[in-house]
């Protein structure tokens, strides 16, 4: 079966203003397992986008639409440099941010999950840059100083891994609009620890085989074939510690466009 995806075109909406239970899944480890979380901090600058306030763009180059706008996204989001972006695997990672300024700047670093690439400006020539939302930049400052410090504009701050996590909430795949029985695109959602995908497979109904996907942009993975027969299995592998999780018969056989399947399980 081919299991390459065509090309896709994608324009990340994106401006700088100022800048997937015991019977059902089997958790397995691909390779040494480590943990994502570091403890150094490293150096990098930052700006902020949207209303001062506000949680940041809609969309983006990651893929995940309007989930942005609400939590546990909300106010919580973040553009990179390339050098993070990774092309799009580096979508859905966290980090905490921290800012040096002591006269504007608490200890408090905001948590943020990366839904959106940076591509020109400060976010060029392979520096390390977070363009955060209006919230999550005021975050970082001493309580009433939030308007102080976006008014900085560009910040010297220092950043480093933090697992993700999302109390509450199981990986959950939502089936892309203009999937069909023979060309099936997955946005992958709500992964905790890495948050990041490295791999991922499905396999079909009354099938022993695991069919290898292909990254297309952002967190968005397709595979082209067919007629491809649901319910659809789903493994997926992480891009930083190498975790497997497959998901026993998440798509039903009766699944559409524009759904979201949520799986029994997390790594968490």
């Amino acid at each position: 079966m081919e299991t390459h995806c065509p090309n896709f075109s994608f324009t990340s909406f994106y401006s700088v203003v100022s800048g997937v239970v015991f019977f059902w899944a089997v958790i397995a480890s691909a390779g040494p397992l480590r943990r994502v979380e570091d403890t150094h901090w490293y150096p990098a600058t930052a700006t902020w986008y949207g209303s001062p306030e506000g949680d940041g763009s809609t969309g983006g180059a990651c893929g995940y639409g309007n989930m942005v706008d609400v939590r546990p996204f909300r106010a919580r989001v973040g553009a990179v440099s390339p050098i993070l972006f990774k092309n799009g695997e580096g979508c859905g990672a966290c980090y905490k941010v921290k800012c040096l300024d002591r006269s504007v700047c608490s200890r408090r670093a905001a948590t943020v999950i990366i839904t959106d690439e940076c591509p020109g400006g400060y976010c060029s020539g392979g520096r390390v840059h977070f363009d955060l939302s209006g919230a999550a930049f005021g975050h970082m400052a001493v309580s009433g100083y939030g308007g102080s410090l976006r008014d900085r504009g560009v910040i010297s701050v220092i950043y480093r891994r933090t697992p993700c996590k999302y109390p509450g909430k199981n990986i959950a795949f939502h089936v892309n609009e203009g999937s069909t029985p023979y060309w099936l695109s997955l946005l992958v959602e709500f992964e905790d620890g890495d948050g990041d995908v490295g791999s991922m497979h499905i396999r079909e109904a009354k099938s022993n085989i695991w069919l290898e996907m292909t990254h297309i942009w952002g967190a968005n993975w397709c595979i082209i074939g067919g007629p491809l027969q649901g319910p659809f299995s789903v493994k997926l592998t992480t891009l930083s510690t190498g975790k497997a999780l497959s998901a026993r018969d998440v798509i039903p056989g009766n699944w559409s466009p524009k759904a979201t399947y949520t799986s029994r399980l997390n790594f968490f």
